[in-house]
């Protein structure tokens, strides 16, 4: 008899374990400074919110970070999430040149996700994200701990950037 698998819990990382704060002023300027933008994610502070829910998490279920950086961002953000001690999991990243909104990339790696586990919750800031996974039956958790940012929407729903 094979043993159920455990169920995914599934984690953003911009202002839902990360916070973003100290580098959105390149998405302020124009031409926004997309390069400096994520130069500095090494750099950002934890949100102890969303550290704490990840790590409980991974109590009773397999997590998985679902983000819209780009994945030239991948041995940063590796080595990041290692420095803050955040569980193991897979990192699934946007790819090069996919510049479809935040709400759809991400919707669409849930649902092969979920084809194969069961997804226990959806961690996200971004509201688009959240209401789509939620019409698609997903359980969603809001992540609003961190300073909302209209430049970061923007990035993530407009310019399909992070």
């Amino acid at each position: 008899m094979t043993a159920h698998p455990r169920p995914l819990a599934v984690f953003d990382l911009d202002n839902t374990l990360a916070a973003t704060a100290h580098r959105q002023h390149f998405l302020e300027r124009r031409p926004k400074d997309w390069d400096a933008f994520f130069a500095a994610a090494p750099d950002d502070p934890p949100l102890d919110e969303g550290v704490a829910l990840c790590r409980e998490a991974a109590v009773e279920c397999d997590i998985v970070y679902l983000t819209g950086r780009p994945e030239r961002c991948r041995r940063d953000t590796l080595a990041w999430l290692a420095a803050y001690g955040l569980p193991e999991g897979p990192l699934h990243m946007r790819r090069q040149r996919d510049f479809r909104p935040a709400r759809v990339t991400k919707l669409e790696i849930l649902r092969r996700l979920g084809a194969d586990r069961p997804v226990r919750m959806l961690v996200d800031d971004d509201q688009l994200v959240c209401d789509a996974a939620r019409a698609a039956g997903f359980r969603v958790v809001h992540a609003l701990w961190a300073t909302p940012s209209q430049e970061l929407r923007d990035a993530q729903e407009k310019e399909g950037r992070t």
